[in-house]
């Protein structure tokens, strides 16, 4: 009995870190070189677009380790991400529709690789995002990246 109360009490000590622990997306605040370290003196790989959005892998003083929507794991200075949430559209082509359902009327369509900015939280499948040029509406999250 007693290794039963133990084995449950190190499963639900493991389960608690694990539970805590929330995928952090953030966005490009402006455009930002990607580095291979988290240094200056690193290599410079390449420059990321303003309002890209990136998962944030690691997050050191001054710096983060972060993943693109291509699966890409490199490191990026911290103060070039900002709280500005925006998610990728994945699919070929979006509908994003005026109220969060598929029967609803289309508020725009947008193509691969867009990125449109997050005005609330996910309901039910749908996510009210915002295009650049102000139109919103209701994107499936199955056709989005950064969530």
């Amino acid at each position: 009995m007693r290794t039963l109360l133990r084995c449950i009490a190190l499963s639900a000590a493991l389960a608690i870190p694990a539970a805590a622990h929330a995928i952090e997306y953030r966005s490009v605040a402006e455009p930002a070189i990607l580095y291979d370290s988290p240094s200056d003196k690193g290599k410079r790989l390449f420059i990321v677009a303003a309002g890209t959005p990136l998962e944030v892998v690691v997050g050191l003083d001054k710096w983060a380790k972060v993943r693109d929507a291509g699966g890409s794991i490199n490191w990026i200075e911290r103060r070039a991400l900002s709280e500005k949430r925006t998610v990728m559209v994945t699919s070929a082509r979006a509908v994003v529709r005026q109220r969060p359902a598929a029967d609803a009327p289309a508020a725009f369509e947008s193509t691969k690789d867009v990125v449109l900015e997050v005005t609330g939280n996910a309901n039910e499948g749908w996510l009210p995002v915002r295009h650049k040029d102000g139109a919103s509406g209701f994107v499936r999250v199955t056709e989005v990246w950064g969530l």
